[in-house]
């Protein structure tokens, strides 16, 4: 059994840190346009919800509100990957934890981004 693992590990191909950075990179990119598009479907039924409430005096402020939540929120993000990464400083793995802190709340922001659409 364990001359099974040594061979297949020592088959499987080694992935440098840059392998690593890059990867992470990818998967942040990935993460940040599925958010952006959520960001976009989300503000537009907010404005929608707004347009159809009359009742005080032009809607409730729910796109405003998700706007400045949407501000609120990135700068969160990455002031909070910046600390998460710092724990890497001037090494080469600190790139990609930040990258994986961002894709991970970033992945987290358009799971509650899509819960905000709420149908009656």
């Amino acid at each position: 059994m364990l001359l099974i693992a040594l061979l297949l590990s020592a088959a499987a191909p080694t992935q440098t840190q840059a392998d690593m950075n890059r990867s992470a990179g990818t998967s942040y990119t990935q993460a940040d346009a599925a958010m952006t598009a959520q960001w976009k479907r989300t503000y537009a039924y907010m404005k929608g919800r707004d347009a159809q409430d009359g009742s005080r005096g032009g809607g409730f402020g729910y796109a405003a509100a998700l706007l400045e939540s949407q501000r609120a929120w990135l700068k969160f993000r990455d002031t909070q990957c910046v600390i998460e990464g710092g724990q890497y400083a001037g090494g080469s793995a600190q790139g990609m934890t930040t990258a994986g802190c961002r894709t991970d709340l970033t992945k987290a922001r358009t799971a509650q981004l899509k819960s905000m659409i709420w149908y009656q």
